[in-house]
C-alpha cells in the first residue's frame, strides 16, 4: 500500500482514530482532512496498528495532533505502534520545542534600582552619540560654508517652505491665543491692585523674551522635527540611504544639512511672527477687558520694552533650530528594520527635541539673568 488513510469511529464516550498505510511526509496530505475531523473534548485513542511505514514527518504530525487535542481538554492515547515506531515517536517528542511560559517581571527595590541604572546608562550613551553626530554635522557644515557649491539649494528652499512658510498659520494662531490668555489672566490678577496698565509689561516681556520663541520652537519640534525623522527613517527602511553611500553621496550633506540650515534660517522668522501675533492678541484682549486702547498699548510698549527683550528671543532661536534639526535627523538615521521603528523613533525625536529646547531655554534664562540682560 503506497497511500495512507484515517478512519474515525466512536467508542463509547470517546473516539478511535485508526491510521493505515504509509504515514510518511509524502502522504500527509491524504490523511490531513481526516485528522482535522478528530473530535475534541472527549477521550481519543490513536491506533497505529495498520501503519505500514512511519517517518519523522508522520510522527511529528501524530504528536502535533495529540498536543492539539490535549490543549482542548481531551485525553489522548497512542496504541498499536511497533517498537521501531514507538522509538521514533519518543525521539521526535523529545526534539519538539517546549512551550515557553510568560516570565513575570522582577519586583522589589533591587530590580527598580537596576532599571534606573539602565536608564541612566542609556541616556548617557544617547548623549554621547548625539554629541558625536553634532560634531559630524558641524564639520560637514564648515566644509559646505568653505565650498558653497556643495550646498543643495533646491533642497534648502524646499525645506524652508516646509518648516517655515507652511508653519505660519499654526504658529500665528498659537501666539495670538497665548497673547489673549496672558492679557486676560494678567488683567484678572492686576485689577485687584489697581495696576491694570502693567498688563502691557507682562505681555511684552513674556511674549518677546520667552513664550514667543519657546512655544514656536516646541511647535516646530513636534511638526518639523518629527517630519525629519519620519522622512529619513522611511528612506532608511527602503535602503535609499545605503544607495546614496554606494553612489558616493554623503547622507549628511544630502539629507541633514539642508534641513538644519532651513530651520536655522526660518525659526527666527517664525519667532518674529509669533511675537507680533502675541502682541496683537494681548493688545486686543487688553482693549476688550481693560479698555486700554491700541494707541495707549503701543505707547506703553515703546516706553517699557527694552530692545534686549526682543534680542534675547532671537539669540536663542538659532540654537533651538540647530538642536531640533540635528535630533530629528539623528533619530531618522537610527531607524532599522520596520515601520514600528519609524514610529518609535519619531516619538523619541519629538520628546528629546522638546526636552532639549526647554533645557537650553533654562540655561539661557540663567545666563542672561546673571549678566543683567
Amino acid at each position: 500500500m503506497n497511500g495512507a488513510s484515517v478512519t474515525i469511529r466512536r467508542d463509547g464516550e470517546g473516539a478511535v482514530l485508526e491510521l493505515a498505510g504509509r504515514v510518511v511526509m509524502g502522504t500527509l496530505h491524504l490523511i490531513e482532512p481526516g485528522l482535522r475531523r478528530a473530535p475534541s473534548g472527549v477521550p481519543v485513542v490513536i491506533d497505529l496498528g495498520g501503519v505500514a511505514a512511519l517517518d519523522t514527518g508522520g510522527a511529528w504530525r501524530i504528536l502535533e495532533l495529540r498536543r492539539t487535542l490535549e490543549a482542548e481538554g481531551a485525553r489522548v492515547e497512542i496504541v498499536g505502534a511497533d517498537p521501531h515506531e514507538a522509538e521514533l515517536l519518543d525521539a521526535v517528542a523529545r526534539s519538539l520545542p517546549r512551550a515557553e511560559g510568560i516570565e513575570e517581571p522582577p519586583r522589589g527595590l533591587v530590580p527598580w534600582i537596576a532599571g534606573v541604572g539602565e536608564t541612566i546608562v542609556d541616556l548617557g550613551r544617547t548623549s554621547i552619540e548625539i554629541l558625536g553626530f553634532i560634531g559630524l554635522v558641524v564639520a560637514r557644515a564648515g566644509r559646505t560654508l568653505v565650498q558653497p557649491g556643495r550646498l543643495r539649494l533646491t533642497a534648502l528652499v524646499h525645506h524652508m517652505q516646509e518648516v517655515g512658510f507652511n508653519a505660519v498659520p499654526i504658529v500665528s494662531l498659537m501666539a495670538f491665543l497665548i497673547g489673549v490668555v496672558l492679557a486676560f489672566q494678567g488683567s484678572v490678577q492686576l485689577r485687584q491692585f489697581g495696576a491694570e496698565v502693567f498688563v502691557v509689561n507682562l505681555i511684552a516681556i513674556s511674549v518677546l523674551r520667552e513664550l514667543g520663541i519657546l512655544l514656536t520652537a516646541i511647535i516646530v519640534a513636534g511638526r518639523s522635527g518629527s517630519a525629519f525623522t519620519a522622512a529619513i527613517g522611511s528612506m532608511k527602511i527602503r535602503e535609499e540611504v545605503d544607495a546614496m553611500r554606494t553612489l558616493g553621496l554623503d547622507p549628511i550633506e544630502v539629507l541633514v544639512l539642508p534641513r538644519v540650515f532651513a530651520l536655522i534660517l526660518m525659526l527666527p522668522v517664525l519667532g518674529f511672527i509669533a511675537n507680533v501675533m502675541g502682541l496683537v492678541g494681548g493688545g486686543l484682549m487688553s482693549w476688550i477687558e481693560l479698555g486700554v486702547s491700541p494707541g495707549m498699548f503701543v505707547t506703553r510698549l515703546y516706553e517699557t520694552t527694552d530692545v534686549w527683550h526682543l534680542g534675547v528671543g532671537f539669540i536663542k532661536a538659532p540654537f533651538f533650530a540647530f538642536v531640533i534639526g540635528v535630533i530629528g535627523c539623528y533619530e531618522g538615521l537610527k531607524v532599522e528594520g520596520s515601520a514600528e521603528s519609524v514610529g518609535r523613533l519619531t516619538t523619541a525625536s519629538v520628546v528629546l527635541s522638546i526636552f532639549s529646547v526647554i533645557v537650553i531655554d533654562a540655561v539661557f534664562s540663567v545666563f542672561f539673568a546673571e549678566i543683567g540682560v
